[in-house]
């Protein structure tokens, strides 16, 4: 998976997964609000290890945040205190494809998908629909997802983050810090 030159494989769409996004509902067969338990129980048919799941506390996390993680599928999964699923990560590399309004999201030029979101605000309300985050990430409001980045060796591909809606208010503090870092 790893070549000579530094550059992760990055897998094909016509490889990936196909899901599709409900906005603040849910990412594919996974919803805000599931337990650890539940996500593993989603997971279970599309492969053998469905989560890793982490109930410590992430290091110099004010929100008390657990962490799981299904490496086979790219995905990472951010729980609050009360164990109910409250972000989900999509890695770029090996992550499911996720549509919304039939676009792709995963594994793009970030270029792409943030022109994309850009034309979508155009026709929406103004100052109601995009805006950036951390690093001139951007987001959408009304779909619930920041589209963060992710390195393969020169090039960054798009790593969509997908929130609930209580979490669209200040993306920032609602999730661990280590969300919104470039991978």
């Amino acid at each position: 998976m790893f070549d000579r030159w530094g550059v992760w494989d990055v897998l094909p769409d016509s490889e990936r997964r196909r899901w599709s996004l409900e906005p603040f509902e849910s990412v594919g067969p996974l919803r805000f609000g599931m337990r650890p338990d539940d996500v593993t129980a989603a997971l279970g048919g599309i492969t053998r290890n469905p989560q890793h799941h982490t109930r410590a506390a992430l290091s110099q996390d004010r929100h008390g945040t657990v962490k799981g993680e299904c490496w086979g599928l790219g995905l990472t999964f951010y729980y609050g205190l009360d164990e109910r699923l409250r972000g989900i990560s999509v890695d770029a590399l090996k992550g499911p494809q996720v549509f919304a309004d039939d676009t792709a999201l995963v594994g793009r030029v970030p270029s792409e998908v943030e022109q994309w979101i850009i034309g979508r605000a155009e026709i929406r309300e103004p100052f109601s629909e995009l805006f950036y985050v951390h690093l001139g990430e951007p987001g959408s409001a009304s779909l619930g997802v920041v589209v963060c980045v992710q390195r393969t060796g020169d090039r960054l591909l798009t790593r969509p983050v997908f929130l609930p809606a209580e979490g669209m208010h200040a993306p920032l503090d609602f999730l661990p810090s280590e969300v919104w870092t470039t991978h």
